[in-house]
């Protein structure tokens, strides 16, 4: 069967990611409305070729493919409920934020109840990759649209993984994803944290592992960070702490015991007992 040409894409949430996103399809020529709690934010997108909705059902009406792009779960159903008037089967849903296997099950639930073509698809990567157009899209979903998605994929990202037809093997794929770089944050923290505090110059860690096997270019950007004090949000303390407690919520599930990762909560929980749960998930070193 042939797919359907796009009409326009509606993006609903416009903060960090979501913002870009609507920029980048813009930049690639498709018909782009966005949606965002905050009138403002959506509003700021004008100016890059996006057409600000106030009224969610709005932005839906006659899409082609609806983008979420919401802080959990409940904050992505609660905006598809609100913009249910609007929606008409065989829309094409492309859910990108990560919510966790509950959610996701419950939403593609909710999407097949209402004859809408539901992918999870989250997206891997923070503020920079996604301004640039670099993000790793991690999909799954049916084959029926598939053209249609990818099309999407190809202008916000640099590479797309389809993990199965199965909705929810996406989201344990970016589960398993986020583990890591939740890990690796809390590593170059504490490693920094330990030379400091036995009285060396920090910055000797990063020039020591520079270029070789233990080095990587996401230890020297969030190491370089945490030295300068530098916590400009790219992907904040209260985002990775939830994100930690998803990937907690799955591993019981699945009965793998995850034990860095449940110290790695309890020191983002720290953080943000201390104050520091708005600034970029770098702030694991202030605690």
């Amino acid at each position: 069967m042939t797919e359907k040409p796009i009409s326009h894409i509606a993006v609903l949430g416009t903060g960090i990611i979501g913002a870009a996103v609507a920029r980048n399809l813009a930049r690639k020529g498709f018909d782009v409305h966005a949606w965002n709690r905050t009138p403002a934010k959506a509003q700021a997108l004008v100016a890059d070729g996006v057409k600000a909705d106030v009224c969610v059902e709005d932005a839906v009406r006659g899409a082609s493919l609806i983008i979420t792009i919401g802080k959990d779960g409940a904050a992505v159903a609660d905006v598809m409920r609100q913009a249910e008037v609007g929606l008409v089967p065989g829309q094409v849903w492309l859910q990108l934020a990560t919510v966790g296997l509950q959610a996701t099950a419950e939403l593609s639930a909710w999407a097949s109840q209402r004859g809408l073509v539901f992918y999870d698809s989250p997206l891997l990567g923070t503020r920079q990759p996604a301004e640039a157009g670099q993000l790793l899209m991690l999909a799954s979903g049916p084959q029926s649209c598939r053209g249609q998605a990818q099309a999407v994929f190809d202008a916000i990202g640099r590479r797309t993984i389809w993990v199965s037809e199965q909705p929810g093997d996406a989201s344990r794929l970016k589960l398993a994803l986020n583990s890591w770089a939740l890990a690796l944050t809390h590593g170059a923290a504490e490693s920094l944290a330990l030379a400091r505090g036995l009285g060396l110059d920090p910055a000797l860690v990063l020039d020591a592992v520079a270029g070789g096997p233990l080095d990587s270019l996401y230890l020297q950007a969030k190491g370089k960070a945490m030295l300068a004090g530098d916590y400009t949000v790219s992907f904040t303390v209260d985002n990775a702490a939830k994100d930690a407690e998803l990937i907690l919520a799955a591993a019981a599930e699945a009965g793998v015991a995850l034990d860095c990762a449940a110290a790695g909560l309890r020191r983002f929980q720290r953080a943000m007992e201390a104050g520091h749960g708005d600034k970029d998930m770098a702030a694991s070193f202030l605690v």
